[in-house]
């Protein structure tokens, strides 16, 4: 919390203080309206000064304006610091996200960090605009009604001043003991909204395998934890305003017989009883705003941490940890690169990998299903950390180059890639600086122009959520031209031609080998006949590398080759 207040505040600083003048001014208004109220009762009225009567009347109205004017104005400002504040805050936590390693994002996982992305930036807002409207209002209030009272009863203040420390603890103890609940909560939050990610994607699934009433009851048992855990938070804080209303009311109750003596006494007067009466449930109605305004603190300060959390992490590995290798004529390098995901402990998904490819050559990579070809891909793009040995391009070291300029060199394929909600041309362009031909001609050379341009609108049609609307032939072809459409250094496809027929599969290979000559390419597949014409290729078995050469080269020295060969061919 500490640096949402010093850091996304501070550029608001003035304005805050303005705010808080504004807010002051308009306080001090409505403070003074029972004191104007008192005097005339008690003064102006017994001695019949009717021009006084209405003098004074007017001056209640002119507070009274002026009292709406300067807090509505400041209620404005309040609210715009705090969108302001929470756009700035959500901008960096997106940012950070979109260059979270995949290790740290599997960490933090997906559905916590929308949740940081939504919930918890709004818990940020709804603090900072509610502390700016009744975190100088309410104080205020308190402070200034117990020093007008003070001016009209001493003895009354006390009276009323010895229940503060009872409230004052009441809030301060529950508040505290709130901050670890609401923490679980937004993780319990975290754990639904990945459930309803799950079963929202996968809807078509569920229905086909009639598994409806299963989801339905790992629906009900995680929103009944987070029921559970809300109602836990916030039995503990509605303990607050009832605690917080008894001791102020005992304290009204102990005012009114004391002032009831006192009149009777003569030591006090009507108009100050009633005044007075008025000041207790002024700083009554603050007190209880002070504690509501804590319950919306305590889910900040949980939401804030979370928050700081994603922005704060630190990049895995600082660019200046890696000296350039000298007189290196390989274009990519994998050098004794190891990998584990999880603990280093953990048994190794890659192990001692070695190869070396030019500019403009092409790499098959070939295996089972979790041999470790993704994996590889992953390492060079450093979406994840080598855990031992190193990953050159031209020479450098890839954890040398800022991650911005590592990826621009990419277009990418991946498994599962996806597909926007947007037009078959932004598919494409996705954002980046491309022209018109660069668009067409890369449709082109993915072999997808001739179904774009039967489209109802061509370029211009649209494609709906994650494709539904194409066939998976036509989104791997639309996938493609997005990693050939600015002309990349590297390509990678990972498996992006399994749902292609072996003719268009051909056809791709030859426009790939016409168009991408001097693009160095590495293309992960899972049918012989895609990596066939490849100028090295390589065999993945349990993490492994048990092959590497030529087509011809591996049918002679590589039997697990031979038998995927075979028994594809």
């Amino acid at each position: 919390m500490k640096t949402v207040l010093s850091k996304y505040l501070r550029p608001y600083y003035g304005r805050m203080l303005l705010g808080f003048v504004i807010k002051f001014t308009g306080t001090i208004m409505d403070l003074c309206l029972p004191w104007i109220l008192a005097y005339m009762i008690d003064t102006v009225i017994p001695e019949g000064r009717k021009n006084d009567i209405f003098l004074w009347g007017l001056a209640m109205l002119v507070c009274s304006v002026l009292a709406l004017t300067f807090n509505v104005i400041a209620n404005r400002m309040a609210s715009k610091v705090a969108r302001d504040t929470t756009e700035t805050l959500r901008h960096d936590l997106f940012h950070k996200i979109m260059w979270l390693s995949n290790t740290k994002t599997d960490a933090f996982t997906k559905p916590s960090l929308i949740s940081r992305l939504t919930t918890d930036t709004y818990n940020i807002q709804q603090m900072l605009g509610r502390v700016q409207r009744l975190g100088v209002r309410a104080p205020i209030l308190v402070a200034g009604g117990i020093l007008v009272t003070l001016t009209l009863d001493p003895v009354l203040t006390l009276v009323l001043v010895s229940v503060m420390p009872l409230t004052a603890f009441v809030i301060y103890y529950f508040s505290r003991k709130s901050i670890p609940m609401y923490n679980a909560l937004q993780r319990a939050v975290d754990r639904f909204v990945r459930l309803l990610r799950e079963d929202i994607a996968g809807i078509r699934v569920i229905k086909a395998l009639s598994k409806t009433d299963y989801e339905k009851k790992r629906y009900g048992a995680l929103n009944q934890d987070v029921v559970t855990l809300e109602r836990k938070a916030d039995i503990t804080m509605a303990i607050v305003n009832p605690a917080t209303n008894l001791f102020l009311n005992l304290g009204l109750v102990f005012v009114v017989i004391v002032g009831a003596y006192r009149v009777n006494q003569g030591s006090s007067e009507v108009g100050k009883i009633l005044a007075f009466l008025t000041y207790f449930t002024i700083i009554l109605n603050a007190m209880i705003n002070i504690s509501k305004m804590f319950v919306i603190i305590s889910r900040a300060v949980a939401s804030a941490d979370r928050i700081m959390e994603v922005i704060e992490t630190p990049d895995e590995v600082p660019s200046e940890c890696c000296a350039r290798r000298t007189e290196d004529d390989a274009y990519i390098r994998f050098e004794h690169v190891t990998f584990a995901y999880g603990d280093a402990d953990a048994e190794p998904n890659l192990t001692d990998i070695s190869f070396a490819l030019k500019k403009g050559e092409t790499l098959g990579i070939i295996g089972a299903t979790g041999s470790g070809k993704s994996t590889l891909a992953a390492l060079l793009m450093r979406f994840y950390e080598v855990s031992q040995g190193s990953i050159y391009i031209k020479g450098t070291d890839i954890r040398a180059l800022s991650t911005r300029a590592l990826r621009e060199k990419f277009g990418v394929v991946f498994q599962n890639d996806t597909i926007f909600e947007d037009s078959i041309a932004e598919n494409v362009r996705m954002g980046r600086t491309l022209t018109e031909d660069d668009i067409r001609n890369a449709v082109a050379h993915a072999k997808a122009k001739e179904f774009v341009e039967e489209a109802g609108r061509g370029y211009d049609n649209h494609i709906n959520v994650r494709g539904a609307n194409l066939s998976g032939g036509q989104k791997q072809r639309i996938l493609i031209a997005r990693a050939l459409a600015a002309h990349p250094d590297i390509l990678i496809l990972d498996d992006s031609s399994s749902a292609l027929d072996y003719k268009t599969d051909s056809a791709l290979r030859h426009e790939l080998a016409a168009h991408y000559a001097d693009t160095t390419k590495l293309i992960i597949a899972q049918r012989v006949s895609s990596i066939l014409h490849a100028d090295h290729i390589m065999v993945l078995e349990d993490g492994k590398m048990i092959g590497y050469g030529t087509h011809e080269e591996l049918l002679e020295r590589c039997e697990v080759y031979r038998e995927i060969r075979s028994s594809q061919m």
